[in-house]
């Protein structure tokens, strides 16, 4: 089998991770992990996000935590905006990426961002004019692109014409958005070679649920499509609130093992990595869905003399 050399893991716990925790966790504790996941290795991060505070109160520190976290060499930190006024706002932090999203669904769209899907398209167009020479990089990001929770299957075309005004207006790549875990290993690679085919200089990448616990099996359909560029979450924390059943993304040092196994380079170190998930386990004061840090890496070894006997 071949796959990729590199993969670029971004991790997303503390924006898509944290967005629905009940109880703000405060800034110098994300500082504090982020800080950790940057000395264990990670460099991509989808890091807070300029939404409204009465809508996800979680995030209302997002330009306090990206001023006291920004400007360390190599590492990138994207900033998700959903309107004109979420862009201008992280253009006046220490974001280095600004991350522009709509809904592949009508449904979906509404509850999420309270607008059609063609009224989103059009703010799409006057962000990509307000970020004109702005020294940012500029993703989109579509979500429910595998299946809608209101809608069910989503039509290729429809995910076409979203990335066809992401191309348009020259957005560094897109993010294919598995929200709420309905993607299938076929829907992927049906889904990845219709863009590709229409959009081959767009660069895609892809954002697991595990709600259905396939969200590695998925993205080893992702690998054998060459995508290179994964989302996951700190510990499997996270879930869309404003869609049912959106339970946890795919984990980041789960899949950072798969990954080293596959003799994937990640420039992640797998046991830093871990020890920061435990940490995040205990900010959450839960257990969370990840497994290798639980079980640990597979040559883990461990004392025999400290293990029961069995007996009869």
């Amino acid at each position: 089998m071949s796959f990729p050399d590199h993969v670029d893991v971004v991790e997303v716990g503390l924006r898509d991770g944290l967005q629905a925790e009940p109880e703000f966790v405060p800034t110098s504790v994300k500082v504090q992990l982020l800080n950790h996941l940057i000395d264990a290795g990670v460099r991509h991060f989808e890091a807070t996000s300029f939404v409204s505070p009465r809508a996800v109160p979680q995030l209302r520190d997002a330009a306090e935590l990206l001023d006291q976290v920004g400007g360390r060499p190599g590492v990138r930190l994207g900033a998700l905006a959903p309107n004109r006024r979420g862009v201008e706002r992280a253009l006046d932090s220490k974001a280095d990426e600004v991350i522009v999203f709509l809904s592949a669904s009508e449904t979906h769209n509404l509850k999420n961002l309270n607008r059609p899907v063609e009224q989103s398209l059009r703010d799409v167009e006057d962000i990509a004019d307000l970020l004109q020479g702005q020294p940012i990089g500029r993703k989109g990001a579509i979500a429910v692109a595998f299946g809608c929770p209101f809608e069910g299957d989503i039509d290729t075309g429809a995910l076409k014409a979203i990335v066809a005004q992401f191309h348009r207006l020259k957005f560094d790549s897109v993010t294919l958005g598995d929200t709420t875990g309905m993607a299938t290993p076929r829907l992927v690679r049906k889904t990845v070679d219709a863009l590709r085919s229409e959009f081959p200089d767009m660069p895609l990448a892809l954002h697991f649920h595990n709600t259905r616990g396939i969200g590695l099996v998925n993205v080893m359909e992702g690998l054998h499509a060459g995508i290179t560029t994964y989302e996951s979450s700190l510990g499997g924390l996270g879930g869309c609130p404003f869609a049912p059943g959106a339970t946890g993304n795919i984990c980041t040092e789960d899949l950072v093992y798969l990954l080293h196994d596959l003799g994937i380079h990640t420039g992640i170190e797998l046991p830093a990595l871990i020890g920061v998930a435990r940490e995040m386990q205990e900010v959450m004061g839960r257990p969370l869905p990840g497994q290798v840090m639980k079980a640990g890496p597979r040559l883990a070894l461990h004392d025999v003399g400290g293990t029961a006997v069995a007996v009869g």
